[in-house]
C-alpha cells in the first residue's frame, strides 16, 4: 500500500463465503463470495469485489453503496417501483433508504464502495 493510495489488487483478501449483508434471501439458494480488500481505520468505509449466484433477495439500505458492475445482469425494484436492469459495464450508488428486491438472473461479480 502506497502512503493515501489503496490498490484492490494488492490487498490479498480472504474471500468470504455467504457474508450477511442488507438483505434476506426471498427466492432460491443463492451464494455470494465477498473479498472486501479495504476497512477504513473507524470501520466506516469498505471497498471490495461481491459476487453472487442466481436468486431473490428483499434489501432494506441502512447504508450507501456505489457498485460497478463486472459481469452478469441483476434487477433492482424499488417498493412500489419500476425495475432497473443492470448489467457489466453499469456504475450505480444505492442510498440508505432503498427498499425493495435484489434479483441475480446471471451470476453477478461487482466492485463496491460501502459507506456506514
Amino acid at each position: 500500500m502506497k502512503e493515501h493510495i489503496f490498490l484492490h489488487r494488492e490487498a490479498n483478501p480472504t474471500p468470504i463465503v455467504d457474508r450477511p449483508w442488507a438483505g434476506t434471501v426471498a427466492e432460491g439458494e443463492p451464494h455470494t463470495l465477498t473479498n472486501n480488500g479495504y476497512s477504513s481505520a473507524d470501520g466506516t468505509l469498505h471497498m471490495g469485489v461481491w459476487e453472487s449466484s442466481v436468486g431473490v433477495w428483499k434489501v432494506d439500505y441502512k447504508v450507501w453503496e456505489y457498485c460497478n458492475f463486472l459481469e452478469g445482469h441483476c434487477i433492482l425494484t424499488p417498493e412500489n417501483g419500476e425495475p432497473i436492469h443492470l448489467k457489466a459495464g453499469d456504475v450505480f450508488i444505492i442510498e440508505p433508504g432503498f427498499k425493495g428486491r435484489w434479483e441475480v438472473v446471471e451470476k453477478v461479480k461487482k466492485y463496491y464502495v460501502i459507506k456506514l
